[in-house]
């Protein structure tokens, strides 16, 4: 009994014969097929991290802009009247980038455009309503619809304008390049006090 040797772990039968490990053909097919795994993870890490800031950002400007028009629309609703409006020269063609009304309580009302920003001055306090504006413009029309149309006639002038149309795009860039973060916004908007 004390004689004999304890059994040996594994059974000798059960071992292989040289040396455990990797081949270097082995240790190279680990190696790519890590690769690959790798780069398609990584891969679809950065899509998913772009896709989610894209909606991000298309979801506050849609926002920023849906409360810019809410706002514009409450107060030019309520002025008297519309008293000036200036234009600027876009691309070749004038386009109307600033409007002024008379408010209901006598003092006035700017809309003004510049920089890529609309800006809302109102009793002498300006706000912003808008950042990273790419276009926008305003135009004005009498209240009455052309002939069978939803249109309205163009205002001559600003002692004839009812109705104010007013449109603009904005967007912001992720990771440097302009991505499908564009806010696109039309209304018209009626003085209601004339």
């Amino acid at each position: 009994m004390f004689g004999k040797a304890l059994p040996s772990w594994p059974p000798r039968s059960a071992r292989r014969g040289g040396r455990a490990g990797f081949t270097l053909v082995e240790m190279s097919m680990a190696l790519a097929v890590s690769s690959v795994i790798l780069t398609v993870l990584l891969s679809f890490t950065v899509y998913a991290s772009k896709s989610f800031a894209a909606m991000e950002n298309y979801i506050d400007l849609e926002q920023k802009s849906q409360n810019a028009l809410d706002s514009m629309t409450q107060n030019i609703r309520q002025t008297q009247a519309l008293t000036a409006f200036g234009t600027r020269q876009l691309n070749g063609q004038s386009v109307t980038n600033s409007l002024s009304f008379l408010d209901e309580d006598g003092t006035t009302l700017n809309y003004n455009f510049t920089a890529d920003v609309l800006l809302q001055t109102k009793s002498g306090v300006t706000t912003m309503l808008l950042t990273n504006v790419d276009y926008l413009t305003f135009q004005i029309y009498q209240r009455n619809t052309v002939a069978s149309t939803y249109d309205q006639f163009p205002a001559g002038s600003v002692n004839q304008c009812k109705l104010i149309s007013v449109s603009w795009v904005c967007s912001r860039t992720i990771l440097g390049s302009k991505v499908n973060t564009e806010s696109v916004q039309t209304a018209k908007i009626v003085i209601r006090k004339q």
